[in-house]
């Protein structure tokens, strides 16, 4: 006989050892990692609030909107003049966002931070250049993320594509609200005059 036999002959009657994988739980020791869990979940909830209040651009179904596609929208309240003079390029541009070849995700932040910039630089008009996407797969995505994000924000009055000289369908104009800043000068202003 070789080795390999008598090892397979002394082995014969040999079982495997049955452990138990579980470790059982006191029952002090379940209602405390019950509550740990508990604990965990309701901390992510919160900070899950949290990021949605710091940045509340909602990640819901977005339309898919035609890359020549013209955007427009307006808040009731908004005056029809004021609304033609955003329209037709009429006002100062005093800030802009190019968020060509940035990804849905990135370009939502940048998005969302730059409205917070322009509101905390007393900003009225802001020009986003999204671009149409024409000759991808699927045109039109940040244009149809655009569109969809900014009636979200508050702050935006009004947005409508922009000017052939500033873009054309691949950007557009937003209207944002005065600042507290400017509402109160404007009053002193109009005081002024009385």
């Amino acid at each position: 006989m070789s080795e390999d036999e008598d090892f397979m002959k002394a082995m014969g009657d040999v079982r495997p050892i049955t452990t138990k994988k579980r470790v059982e739980l006191s029952p002090a020791t379940k209602k405390q990692a019950f509550h740990q869990s508990a604990f965990s979940a309701r901390r992510e909830a919160a900070q899950s609030d949290l990021a949605k209040k710091l940045d509340p651009l909602a990640e819901s179904e977005v339309e898919q909107l035609d890359a020549q596609a013209v955007l427009e929208f307006r808040r009731p309240g908004v005056q029809h003049g004021v609304y033609k003079q955003l329209r037709l390029g009429r006002y100062s541009i005093d800030a802009r966002l190019d968020l060509h070849r940035m990804v849905v995700e990135r370009a939502r932040q940048e998005v969302y931070q730059f409205i917070r910039d322009c509101m905390t630089n007393d900003i009225r008009c802001a020009l986003i250049t999204h671009g149409k996407g024409e000759g991808r797969k699927t045109p039109a995505i940040l244009k149809s993320h655009i569109a969809h994000w900014l009636p979200q924000i508050s702050e935006v009055l009004a947005f409508h594509s922009a000017q052939p000289q500033h873009g054309g369908v691949g950007a557009c104009y937003i209207l944002l609200k005065k600042s507290e800043k400017k509402r109160q000068e404007n009053l002193e202003r109009h005081q002024r005059r009385h």
